[in-house]
């Protein structure tokens, strides 16, 4: 299969900078990248914009223009942010795609982990229930990102990574982070806690069957008909 060209001359430059210099990160700026790629420095700032977006590059005042490694995340957000302003039912299609995923990869992800990821789950669930136990009661919605996304930040494919990592820019964007019912929270974080336990017994099974147990649970909430993959 012949490989499609790149239609920006920008891109191109980095994709070849990203296989032949991965270690160096340092981008010219746009007037020497005109005379090196023959484009004028408008189109560059343009397609720079785009790189921009796409997460592929950083820009900074005093460092310059500095390549990022790769993340699915940018191109999967900037769609999504779209979709969802068009139709909004399109996120609950989405999340459904997201637990579709954390099963699917569970095994995968799980047998991955280290005993410092471990450590880390433990950690999270214990400052998630310090602000559900506190006064006043705090949303442990950092914790709730954090925990999903650590227990699969072990796999080898950036573009499961980025579609988790999408569904979380997405689920703060529709205003999800709030606090709706207490008892439901602490129930689901009552998960969270038998799942983490469960990795870090290396009874994967057991953790995957809590994870089956979460998601089921969202049928019991109040006004979730249409919520599927959302609060787990």
């Amino acid at each position: 299969m012949v490989n499609q060209p790149l239609d920006s001359e920008f891109v191109q430059y980095l994709a070849k900078q990203a296989r032949q210099n991965p270690d160096n990160p340092d981008i010219p700026s746009l007037n020497h990248l005109s005379n090196i790629l023959d484009t004028s420095v408008p189109r560059l700032r343009e397609q720079l914009q785009v790189a921009k977006a796409m997460g592929l590059v950083e820009v900074r005042p005093r460092t310059g223009i500095k390549l990022q490694p790769y993340s699915f995340r940018f191109a999967v957000w900037k769609s999504l942010s779209y979709a969802i302003n068009v139709d909004h039912s399109l996120f609950y299609k989405f999340a459904h795609l997201r637990v579709q995923l954390e099963l699917a990869y569970w095994y995968e992800a799980v047998t991955a982990l280290t005993m410092k990821d471990k450590e880390k789950l433990q950690k999270i669930i214990k400052r998630a229930e310090a602000k559900l136990k506190g006064s006043p009661i705090q949303i442990p919605h950092t914790e709730h990102r954090e925990l999903h996304l650590s227990i699969y930040n072990k796999l080898d494919n950036p573009f499961v990574i980025g579609i988790l990592e999408g569904f979380w820019d997405a689920y703060e964007s529709v205003g999800l982070a709030v606090l709706n019912d207490l008892n439901y929270l602490e129930e689901v974080w009552d998960y969270h806690k038998k799942i983490v336990s469960s990795i870090c017994k290396d009874d994967f099974e057991s953790g995957f069957n809590a994870l089956v147990e979460h998601i089921d649970l969202l049928v019991m909430r109040p006004d979730t008909s249409n919520n599927q993959g959302l609060d787990h």
